[in-house]
């Protein structure tokens, strides 16, 4: 469930930073991986009914598929996973159900691979284009990248084994390569047909013909962890979005978007972050709260980035919400803080909340090594949206973070409660 981390970090720090120091990298000049011309990309870097995931919009019930609601307040509802067109006389499958079925079969992958210890077995390195030093290489330039990018996390990485370590790093670069098409220096020369030739370079890592030595490293963590290709489709395809998409009309469009960019993330890292062997926890409900922090954490960049993203003309919020409220883009485009913008940030602060409550509820079930990024990420991101409401919900000209003073008090809050173990069932524990 680790994972929405290695996302978030991924606006730590400029991307013109990023790629500069990625290029001037030897490990992107090595021709024994060359295989194509990329273009402009080369420039970048059993089914349970009892479902756990939360699905949330305003003004009824909130509740995760199947469970009892956490709340019992009225504010938010259940999102049917089906969703009727009257007017194309079809039913839809809704973003819920897409990601569900990702989900279960991401988590059917890592149970059928599990050992009986209940322990991922790792692999030995894989034989790629060159050597294993080059391949050693790779993984250490990987480490460069999130030690530069991600310093809180990087720091986070290194309670994890060796082999644990160096493939959060390979995912963590190989995500930030992604959402740099779209959001880098070069980002105006992206087409369609780039992120497609992006794909296709994917499809080619997973077969075992890395690009570049960067993309070796992935293709060897890829190898060894039942890490399934989805989850980094579906990363591009988030990608595919912010080129054509500029507007939201509801939560379960968001809900889409949010599990593109960052839920994907969580589900690529949690076979690597590792289950706890003393978890009891179902796989699904560990990959669910993985998929619950993601969602919080890009609900809450998106609360945070409001003004920014007005700007560059886009509106990451559920477009029959803010009408509901009274509202529309004119008045985000304004710029002023009213009893209507904060009466609706208040419900959306508050949806983002319960993402990270039930969030919560995973990141104990993870590998003792790997707990302490995650709870780290929750703790301090989830701080984000009290800054917000300290800055009178102003998030038109005020950027709402959290200061250097209160990370340094978090960490030590993440680590003790990385200590705290899976919860056990009365019969375990007068077995043991």
């Amino acid at each position: 469930m680790s994972v929405t981390l290695l996302r978030t970090v991924l606006e730590v720090s400029s991307s013109a930073r990023l790629f500069d120091s990625i290029r001037n990298a030897k490990l992107l000049g090595s021709s024994k991986f060359m295989s194509r011309d990329m273009g402009s990309i080369r420039a970048k870097q059993d089914k349970k009914k009892r479902r756990r995931f939360c699905s949330l919009s305003v003004n009824t019930n909130y509740a995760c598929v199947g469970q009892p609601g956490l709340e019992g307040a009225g504010n938010f509802p259940l999102l049917s996973n089906v969703l009727i067109n009257p007017a194309a006389g079809e039913v839809v499958v809704s973003s819920e159900q897409k990601v569900y079925d990702v989900v279960l079969k991401q988590a059917s992958l890592v149970k059928r691979k599990l050992g009986s210890t209940d322990e991922l077995e790792v692999k030995p390195d894989i034989a790629l284009p060159g050597n294993l030093s080059l391949l050693s290489e790779a993984y250490d330039r990987c480490g460069q990248v999130c030690a530069e990018y991600a310093k809180t996390f990087y720091l986070g990485t290194l309670l994890m084994t060796p082999e644990r370590r160096r493939a959060i790093w390979a995912i963590y670069v190989w995500c930030r390569r992604t959402d740099e098409l779209v959001d880098g220096p070069n980002a105006s020369h992206i087409t369609p047909t780039a992120l497609d030739r992006w794909e296709s370079r994917l499809d080619d890592l997973f077969q075992g013909r890395p690009f570049d030595m960067l993309d070796a490293a992935v293709s060897d963590t890829v190898c060894k962890f039942p890490v399934d290709i989805q989850p980094f489709k579906d990363m591009i395809d988030g990608m595919r979005m912010d080129l054509k998409k500029s507007r939201y009309k509801n939560f379960d469009e968001l809900y889409l978007y949010c599990y593109y960019v960052a839920g994907t993330v969580a589900l690529m890292s949690v076979p690597i972050m590792g289950i706890s062997p003393y978890s009891e926890a179902t796989t699904e409900s560990v990959y669910n709260a993985a998929l619950a922090l993601g969602i919080a954490n890009q609900l809450t960049n998106i609360l945070r980035d409001v003004g920014e993203d007005a700007n560059r003309g886009r509106v990451y919020l559920p477009q029959d919400e803010l009408a509901l409220a009274g509202l529309s883009d004119d008045d985000i485009f304004a710029g002023k803080v009213t009893d209507k913008w904060r009466n609706f940030m208040k419900s959306q602060i508050k949806r983002a909340r319960m993402f990270f409550n039930e969030a919560e509820k995973g990141v104990v079930e993870l590998n003792e090594a790997s707990r302490w990024p995650v709870w780290a990420s929750l703790l301090l991101y989830r701080q984000i949206l009290d800054e917000m409401e300290a800055n009178d919900y102003n998030n038109f000209t005020k950027r709402a973070y959290v200061g250097k003073a209160k990370k340094l008090l978090s960490l030590p809050i993440a680590y003790a409660r990385s200590m705290v173990p899976p919860p056990r069932t009365v019969s375990s524990a007068m077995k043991a």
